[in-house]
């Protein structure tokens, strides 16, 4: 792992208050790979082998059943995936692929349980990391059970807008058909929701989306910092 980019993976909450010699122990086992797109990284039901955090580019984690198959969530810089799997030894709930080229660096599943064990700092920077995954849990799980799919659109648009600045117009992060399956549609569906929306200001120009009545459209989706808020 190059000396570079030590410095972006400190900096993430995991490691922010834990000692510099078990860090220096986790860096040590841990190697860095930059992947192509669409390359899955990992398979729900495998045993989770290693930690991973994405450094550049971007994950999707995903899951499939009876035919089906469904984005549960994205990871962007600098974030990891399958935290409670790598503590519990357990096996991967979700399956996770690169949606773009990416760079992820891998910490073997014993080594992050073993510096677990001893690093008191450490250990609580996992609650917290793990009390944050579950709180977002709840949120996405209010969403879908307590607003319509126009509703949860509007929102998403909402909080896409506010993070990009409140300029009027967003770029969509990722394309279509992986919001509508973020949001619990298909993009059938999310067509019809973009529609829906036209008449609150909703213009779509491709993954440019301008948004020219910004009251129109919260009195439409009723944000709540109870689900919208990233910080409650």
């Amino acid at each position: 792992m190059r000396s570079s980019d030590l410095p972006q993976v400190r900096s993430l909450s995991l490691f922010d208050n834990m000692d510099d010699s078990s860090f220096d122990t986790l860096m040590q086992t841990a190697y860095l790979q930059v992947f192509p797109a669409q390359l899955e990284l990992i398979t729900e039901g495998d045993p989770a082998d290693f930690l991973y955090i994405v450094t550049e580019g971007c994950v999707e984690l995903f899951a499939r059943s009876n035919g089906r198959e469904s984005t549960m969530g994205m990871v962007r810089p600098v974030g990891t995936f399958i935290l409670a799997a790598v503590i519990k030894d357990a096996v991967y709930l979700m399956s996770a692929r690169t949606s773009q080229r990416s760079k992820v660096l891998l910490i073997p599943s014993e080594n992050v349980r073993s510096v677990f064990q001893q690093d008191e700092n450490f250990a609580r920077s996992i609650v917290v990391e793990l009390a944050n995954c579950y709180r977002n849990v709840v949120k996405e799980h209010k969403d879908i059970k307590l607003r319509s799919a126009v509703e949860r659109l509007a929102n998403r648009l909402l909080r896409l807008h506010k993070s990009q600045g409140n300029t009027g117009t967003l770029v969509l992060p990722y394309d279509k058909r992986t919001l509508a399956s973020l949001l619990g549609m298909t993009p059938e569906n999310l067509s019809r929701a973009f529609n829906t929306l036209k008449p609150y200001g909703v213009r779509v120009d491709g993954m440019t989306i301008g948004l020219d009545e910004i009251d129109a459209l919260k009195t439409l989706a009723k944000p709540t910092p109870l689900i919208d808020d990233p910080l409650t």
